[in-house]
């Protein structure tokens, strides 16, 4: 059997946030306060909206926004990483379960050439509308109360291994890749053989530390490896496959 490696995007695969990055295909490499303060818990998507609709006012072309959006650095590692897994995709399926969007994610893949290794990308969808405008769309509704309105990825995990299961594909582990406190639900699904990789220093490594589910009633099973750098997401990855 494979195993499955999830990855979150944000701060995980690129060592920023793609959506905060846009910002610098302004004209002032800023925002107005009007749109700084619209943004609502939750709602994240939904102000991503908003900024997008701002920076096609600013009649900056989704081209230019592709050129920033390939500037953006990998975290550390990643390149080797992800080099790695496109060539041993008989052993490995990757995904990504994002609440960035389908745009700024497969920009930056195809840019890096990285897109081999993926065999599915999860996120809000993004596209380009007729004004030249891009637009992002909530990925989908949930009724997980611990999640963004938008996105629930233990719903998407959840999902994606029952559709994997009636394709007769089972994993003999699953390794899930984060850094933020939305990387914590997908957690909650995952077995005792499957492994857990909170960046170290981040909200979901905190999370962890201070055993938030356990004070819940939930017992996570999967094994916790903590991750600076991709090259030991790799050394991981490498154990279980040989």
């Amino acid at each position: 059997m494979k195993t499955l490696i999830a990855f979150d995007f944000d701060h995980t695969i690129v060592d920023d946030n793609c959506d905060t990055w846009v910002i610098q295909s302004t004209p002032d490499k800023c925002l107005p306060d009007s749109i700084k303060k619209s943004y609502q818990k939750g709602r994240w998507t939904e102000y991503m909206g908003r900024v997008m609709s701002y920076i096609g006012d600013q009649a900056v072309t989704p081209e230019a926004i592709r050129s920033v959006m390939n500037t953006i650095p990998f975290t550390d590692g990643m390149v080797e990483l992800f080099t790695f897994i496109a060539g041993h995709k008989n052993d490995i399926d990757c995904i990504i379960i994002s609440d960035a969007n389908t745009l700024f994610i497969d920009w930056v893949l195809e840019g890096a050439g990285l897109q081999p290794a993926f065999d599915k990308v999860f996120s809000n969808p993004g596209s380009i509308d007729t004004r030249g405008y891009i637009t992002v769309q909530c990925y989908h509704s949930h009724e997980c109360v611990k999640c963004p309105i938008n996105m629930c990825k233990k719903k998407i995990l959840e999902e994606f291994l029952e559709d994997q299961n009636k394709l007769g594909i089972k994993y003999s582990r699953t390794i899930y890749v984060g850094d933020g406190s939305n990387d914590l639900c997908p957690l909650k699904c995952m077995r005792e053989e499957d492994i857990a990789m909170p960046r170290k220093g981040f909200t979901l490594e905190r999370l962890l530390q201070a055993g938030v589910e356990s004070k819940e009633g939930t017992l996570l099973k999967p094994r916790v490896v903590v991750w600076s750098s991709a090259t030991e997401i790799l050394s991981e990855l490498k154990a279980v496959i040989q």
